[in-house]
């Protein structure tokens, strides 16, 4: 009888941690990992979005831009403000400064100064709005980007009228 209730106190606690293996296993899924769909939709809409911006690059380059400095709207995001300002000389982006960004949050600072810099180098290299989000800096590199396309306009808008 005794070593029955051994068999059976063993099959119990093995029963006991294959479902709590389980539940944690199930947790990560939920919380870290992404569906397969979620992903072949946010891949295919990135392969639409960069076919687009390379249109929209090529036409941004073909207009010029007025010399001058343009200071984008104020974008609001989740975690603040975030605002730009381009100096454009030949008619061609040569400065971009950060006017305002998040950072009243130490996690915001961090990720900020990290992002900031990647964000300035690919619209100087791109010469338009058309850049890529920096990971893990989604919202800032949405309103960056969003300020810096009215800097744009605004330069281009400069150069119709003259």
């Amino acid at each position: 009888m005794k070593v029955f209730d051994m068999y059976r106190k063993t099959i119990g606690f093995l029963l006991a941690l294959a479902v709590a293996l389980a539940m944690v296993i199930d947790t990560y899924i939920l919380f870290f990992k992404k569906p397969a769909a979620v992903e072949s939709a946010a891949a295919s809409s990135n392969q639409r979005s960069a076919a687009s911006s390379s249109s929209s690059t090529t036409a941004t380059a073909k207009q010029a831009l007025k010399d001058g400095t343009y200071t984008g709207k104020s974008v609001d995001t989740p975690h603040g403000a975030v605002q730009l300002q381009i100096v454009v000389r030949a008619g061609r982006i040569s400065q971009v400064t950060t006017l305002a960004y998040p950072n009243e949050e130490r996690r915001s600072e961090q990720i900020n100064a990290q992002a900031l810099p990647i964000l300035k180098e690919e619209v100087l290299k791109s010469q338009s709005a058309s850049i890529q989000l920096v990971s893990g800096a989604t919202e800032t590199s949405t309103g960056f980007k969003d300020s810096l396309q009215n800097a744009i306009n605004q330069a281009k808008e400069s150069q119709a009228s003259a």
